[in-house]
């Protein structure tokens, strides 16, 4: 019974991270067209999908401990998914294993599309501190030489020389 129940809480997980991808690919297309409340939108779901995996997360935990305490054979405290793997039957060994596979794999795509998104925002940004940089000059631009009196030789106003 825990086994099965592990292995909803893992689909379910599944398809919310399946969710989270399609919103930070959205989220990668407002970033490159600098499409703000699409952006701030993206976030705001992110947010609540967020939260909901929380929540999953901890019962999946909590049914994961319950097994352990339950297992007559198991040792350990918190065991992994991957050790609950080698302990199940036959049957639902099989069936955890995909779920988690596929989970996995959801999991390393959506992490490459937040490098994505995470490069993409540091671009943004620099291009922003750039455009903010041309438009306030600094204070040794608006003295035109750049340099100061002080740095070079002293020179009178009147030239003596003559």
């Amino acid at each position: 019974m825990f086994i099965k129940q592990i292995i909803d809480y893992l689909e379910r997980l599944k398809q919310l991270h399946e969710s989270l991808l399609a919103l930070s690919k959205r989220k990668t297309e407002a970033l490159k067209t600098n499409d703000i409340d699409g952006l701030r939108s993206c976030l705001n779901q992110e947010r609540k999908h967020i939260s909901a995996i929380e929540t999953l997360e901890k019962k999946r935990i909590a049914a994961v401990k319950e097994w352990a305490a339950n297992e007559a054979d198991y040792e350990g405290e918190n065991p992994t998914i991957s050790e609950i793997i080698e302990w199940v039957d036959w049957a639902g060994r099989q069936q955890l294993k995909e779920v988690y596979d596929a989970f996995i794999l959801v999991l390393a795509e959506l992490k490459q599309q937040e490098v994505l998104n995470g490069d993409l925002t540091r671009q943004s940004l620099q291009f922003v501190n750039m455009s903010l940089d041309l438009l306030q000059p600094t204070i040794e631009s608006v003295n035109y030489g750049g340099t100061s009196r002080a740095n070079g030789p002293k020179r009178s106003v009147f030239d003596s020389q003559a």
